[in-house]
């Protein structure tokens, strides 16, 4: 049986990544998505087991220190794992997984799996409508605005070292840009 493939979507927070991968999953649905831990508090739609397995910081680093995550990052004062297990027992059956991760975790999986895993970067037209789409979201205070634009600009320094770039300055001819790389990545 052929291995599956690993497809992995980073963006800075604002730049369409979740509208993105939600066309992936509609286009793709054997594709199953990686399921991260996390330690951030739930938004008012996500479900544990669903969106994230939400865990507490010293849950999380127990297990991190037992070597149980593939990857994992701290972010925005919370840390975000993925399972090795989960992913190990899914690629060898076959299944192909989507990673919707940040810029660090990207980071971690291609120095693991190397060519293996195709990394694709989604970036906003500019820094200055990252700003404008985080703040017509209105779900960050000011503090917590103001540190995903900080890192944002880091994020955004490494865009071209990935497999793919993708610019979201029109949504719809974004959908079909990452339909056709998602495509290439699974044929």
């Amino acid at each position: 049986m052929p291995k599956g493939k690993i497809i992995v979507v980073t963006a800075p927070s604002g730049s369409g990544k979740s509208t993105l991968i939600k066309e992936i999953k509609e286009t793709f649905p054997k594709v199953l998505e990686s399921i991260s831990t996390t330690t951030r508090s739930p938004r008012p739609s996500e479900e544990d087991g669903k969106h994230y397995f939400f865990i507490d910081k010293e849950d999380f680093i127990k297990k991190k220190d037992e070597g149980e995550f593939i990857e994992w990052a701290q972010v925005h004062d919370n840390f975000y794992g993925t399972s090795k297990s989960f992913v190990e027992d899914n690629l060898s059956q076959g299944t192909s997984i989507l990673f919707d991760i940040d810029v660090q975790g990207a980071n971690n999986l291609k120095a693991l799996f190397g060519d293996e895993a195709k990394v694709i970067f989604i970036s906003p037209p500019s820094l200055e409508e990252l700003e404008t789409r985080l703040r017509n979201r209105a779900t960050e205070t000011e503090k917590t605005l103001e540190t995903r634009l900080k890192n944002a600009k880091e994020e955004m320094k490494s865009k071209e070292k990935y497999d793919y770039l993708l610019i979201n300055d029109d949504l719809e001819q974004a959908k079909r840009e990452i339909i056709a790389i998602v495509k290439g990545i699974l044929s």
